[in-house]
């Protein structure tokens, strides 16, 4: 296994950049129901704050990620590719060997005290799920929300796990100083879809009942229709029943994602579809035949349908600040406060 030298990115400089090094590395499994089979890799990592590369999509520039690995187990997750950087497997690997950032916090919070930092919007759960079921046991997101507030640092949080009202209290105080944004993921409602491709999340129903636990105390969610699955999880009729239960469930919008597979991802999610979908694997090859993405008129298709639909149930697609309640820091009044671009 290989952790000196590791960085964001494996083409990163080398030395000083190391995130952390082999003697920082403390490995536990737990006998216990929700652990096992589950290896842990403790760290004491030497940066926490990650710049975005400039050519990534994502509007936001800074990520914090707690972990590494996650045990949802998503058979799609674009993320598996980064465990190859620690010459860990991008499959089972994946999902059962899980990096924790043991000084999360506190590392954080002396990076958001220095100079050299200016305030700028941080989004977490963008890589893997920083509420997956390690932190029901390293608890290191209450310390990290503490110091994003203490500082009124903007933050946003992309999740799939239910664990995120544990923290409410913490959320709802950090959203009385800061702009705080929450985006929940529901690609499909479909039972038989999310056990074979989620195996390790939270149902559909009870990731909604998130969404509208956080609208009711004030902090408005939105849904994040992310993946949308073509040709599992795509007819007209699913995509119905998804955006209708996303409507009920009080979100504040809905932003359609199909699935996209990047190197690492699109291995296993092709095994996976040889094993339990053969007869679409030639469909699957000709739709992603130029790359991760599916063709944009399939893409397009898509946001048509599930924007129209959204439009019926009475809500609409994301808009800058949709999924955030936004209060002016402190120090600032509310026509200088700069305005944060969405999660996704």
């Amino acid at each position: 296994m290989r952790w000196d030298n590791l960085s964001d990115h494996p083409t990163a400089a080398t030395g000083d950049a190391a995130l952390f090094g082999a003697e920082a590395v403390t490995t536990r499994t737990f006998d216990t129901p929700e652990f096992r089979g589950i290896t842990f890799h403790e760290v004491r990592a030497r940066s926490i704050l990650n710049r975005v590369p400039g050519a990534s999509r994502m509007p936001f520039e800074w990520t914090v990620n707690p972990y590494r690995g996650c045990t949802h187990a998503c058979v799609y997750c674009f993320a598996r590719k980064t465990h190859s950087y620690l010459d860990l497997d991008t499959g089972l690997g994946f999902d059962s060997q899980i990096v924790v950032k043991t000084n999360a916090p506190e590392l954080l919070r002396k990076q958001l005290a220095s100079p050299r930092w200016h305030g700028a919007h941080i989004a977490m759960g963008t890589n893997v799920d920083c509420y997956q079921r390690a932190e029901g046991r390293y608890r290191l997101m209450p310390g990290i929300i503490d110091a994003l507030r203490d500082r009124a640092n903007p933050f946003s949080i992309l999740t799939k796990g239910t664990l995120i009202l544990r923290d409410l209290d913490l959320l709802v105080r950090a959203a009385e100083v800061t702009d705080v944004g929450i985006s929940v993921s529901v690609g499909f409602t479909d039972t038989e879809l999310w056990r074979t491709v989620e195996p390790g999340t939270p149902s559909p129903e009870r990731r909604l009942d998130v969404v509208r636990t956080l609208g009711e105390h004030g902090i408005g969610c939105g849904v994040l229709m992310a993946p949308v699955v073509p040709f599992l999880g795509d007819r007209p009729e699913q995509l119905r029943a998804t955006v209708r239960a996303i409507a009920a469930s009080g979100a504040t919008s809905v932003t359609p994602l199909v699935l996209h597979l990047r190197p690492g991802a699109r291995e296993w999610f092709m095994a996976w579809l040889e094993r339990t979908h053969p007869l679409l694997v030639p469909r699957y090859r000709r739709l992603y035949a130029d790359g991760a993405y599916a063709p944009k008129w399939y893409q397009r298709r898509i946001t048509r349908q599930v924007h129209e639909l959204a439009a019926e149930f009475g809500m609409g697609p994301a808009r800058p600040g949709a999924s955030r309640r936004v209060t002016p820091a402190r120090g600032e009044d509310a026509g200088t406060a700069g305005t944060q671009l969405t999660l996704l």
